[in-house]
């Protein structure tokens, strides 16, 4: 069955891995390298459709799926059409799984084999996420490129604990496939995990390559470690992501991040920070990479 998202490789520098190519999807092309603009709540905040696509050329925005299925509920946003025309936005969307903000809840989830049981930071109410319920509201919102649902471990996490974590990620990005009914309408991202480990990186990136999905991420950098850890473990995991299909490095947007990433032979970024310096008009913020 023929992919909704396919990839193409336009020109690839020998000496650093830097490229340039284009992304097909259903809702147009995105030219690559490619920073998205984050609209976690279905709006890109400070900013309208029309300035995105005027002013700032955007091919992209991404959504996450844990806040709008928290509100306005993803039911709602389907009974709408879908989110392209619940937001007004007629490019691609890619939308998060809702992974990072599940587990960024601290003592509000618990984590088990099933899923993430957690309680909304909105009213307390108790919900649960697993790999096959936020396939479920994704296919709802009618994204062009789901992300699988993963464990994001922390900075500082144990081998032991960050080695059970990649693994279940794995597990959860099986199931996630099976469970994936749109195929020839959206595409499924998986998500390397494994923390600052080498070893871990590899065998994450092994493991997802063998479910053969149209295109892959590197999750769980840029959570607060040193630079030089960063670049250490984005250099060594983007080569190993296959050459023919998307690279996507999760929640990274300052300048210089960015010329790294691209660099190094990343396709894809997103992060909150650009709208939210301009929102709150403080460069302090800079230092802070949340995609929440």
């Amino acid at each position: 069955m023929k992919s909704a998202v396919t990839y193409e490789l336009l020109h690839e520098c020998k000496q650093t891995g830097a490229r340039r190519g284009v992304i097909h999807t259903p809702h147009g092309d995105i030219q690559t390298p490619v920073f998205m603009p984050v609209g976690t709540q279905a709006t890109v905040k400070s900013m309208t459709p029309e300035e995105l696509k005027e002013e700032i050329k955007a091919d992209i925005i991404l959504s996450n799926t844990y806040h709008l299925y928290l509100r306005p509920g993803s039911k709602i946003v389907k009974e709408a059409g879908g989110l392209h025309k619940f937001m007004n936005w007629d490019r691609p969307i890619l939308t998060d799984s809702g992974g990072f903000q599940v587990f960024s809840l601290g003592d509000l989830r618990t984590i088990s084999e099933e899923g993430v049981e957690f309680k909304s930071h909105l009213d307390g109410s108790k919900h649960f996420f697993s790999p096959e319920s936020v396939m479920g509201i994704q296919e709802d919102l009618g994204s062009d490129i789901m992300m699988a649902f993963d464990e994001c471990v922390e900075h500082g996490a144990t081998y032991e604990y960050t080695k059970q974590s990649m693994e279940r990620t794995t597990r959860w990005a099986k199931r996630c496939k099976e469970a994936h009914t749109t195929v020839e309408k959206q595409s499924l991202f998986g998500i390397i995990q494994g923390g600052f480990f080498k070893d871990l990186r590899k065998k994450s990136c092994e493991d997802l390559i063998q479910l053969d999905l149209p295109g892959y991420a590197i999750g769980g950098i840029s959570v607060g470690e040193p630079k030089e850890e960063f670049l250490e473990i984005l250099k060594y995991t983007t080569p190993l992501m296959p050459k023919e299909k998307p690279r996507y490095l999760m929640g990274v947007g300052t300048p210089d991040y960015l010329i790294e990433a691209a660099i190094a032979g990343i396709d894809m970024c997103d992060c909150v920070l650009p709208t939210r310096i301009a929102r709150n008009r403080n460069s302090n913020d800079i230092k802070r990479k949340s995609s929440s």
